[in-house]
């Protein structure tokens, strides 16, 4: 048996069906959770924006008019959600803390060590936690959109419906992040070898 389209579960959800709403959130609760992640930076307020994300979208499923896709609606919510919970918020983060699970995302090596450089590792340490304190000094906008394209993979097109702007606009906004965290980075010491 086919597992049901993300749209069907929809329209079953629709109709009263809780365990078709209850797989659409198996599917995406973990991107959610990531995005939000990703955008707050914290994993108590990201728990609290992914159980919120579900909360609306449910309570909103009678207004889904199926223009996009059900993900990109739910990535909406959630994007949506972030920024209210960052704008709310007093500005109390001025860099990143050494235990931020963003640093270990980013130094994840997907090929198998000879040996370990204490020196290498503590630069790649360095450089990610300067990376990750540039992403959150770009803008709400700017950083958001990276996050969408160049974390979480969304393809323009969807960027473009998730954050309500052109697919052009989103190019430019992820053409501007780069630029700023390149020149972040350098000013930090970090050269060419910060891609």
């Amino acid at each position: 048996m086919a597992k049901p389209t993300d749209r069907e579960l929809v329209d079953q959800a629709r109709s009263g069906d809780a365990q078709a709403f209850g797989v659409l959130v198996r599917r995406y609760q973990k991107r959610i959770f990531r995005l939000a992640f990703h955008l707050v930076r914290s994993g108590a307020e990201a728990e609290d924006v992914t159980q919120e994300t579900f909360v609306r979208a449910y309570q909103a499923l009678d207004r889904f008019d199926g223009r996009s896709e059900p993900f990109t609606w739910l990535y909406r919510i959630a994007v949506n959600l972030s920024l209210n919970m960052i704008r709310a918020r007093k500005p109390s983060k001025n860099s990143t803390p050494a235990d931020d699970p963003r640093i270990e995302a980013l130094l994840l090596e997907t090929r198998p060590s000879h040996g370990v450089d204490p020196a290498a590792s503590t630069q790649r340490r360095e450089l990610a936690a300067a990376l990750c304190d540039g992403i959150d000094a770009l803008s709400d906008t700017l950083r958001t959109t990276l996050i969408l394209v160049c974390i979480d993979g969304v393809p323009h097109e969807d960027a473009s419906r998730i954050l309500g702007c052109p697919e052009g606009t989103v190019a430019w906004r992820v053409h501007e992040a780069r630029r700023k965290l390149r020149a972040y980075l350098a000013e930090r010491g970090f050269g060419g070898d910060a891609e």
